[in-house]
């Protein structure tokens, strides 16, 4: 999840709205693939399920406080 937080801190230093959206929406993405390589690696690696659980609810938390920002930003 290294790749959501530095498109995160990217947005924060932004050349302007267009530039702090576009980090932001690649923000998104990365946590949305972050939570499909959990999943991948919970089916192969079910030992560490309990670990990869909360991984993936954090993902799934950043992806929807994303997208929050996106949507109370373009309003």
């Amino acid at each position: 999840m290294g790749f959501v937080g530095a498109n995160y801190i990217e947005a924060n230093e932004k050349l302007g709205d267009k530039d702090f959206f576009l980090k932001i929406k690649i923000s998104r993405k990365e946590a949305k693939e972050s939570k499909y390589w959990i999943r991948l690696l919970q089916e192969l690696n079910p030992e560490y399920s309990e670990n990869s659980i909360s991984l993936f609810e954090e993902a799934d938390e950043l992806r929807k406080i994303f997208s929050a920002i996106i949507s109370k930003s373009s309003s």
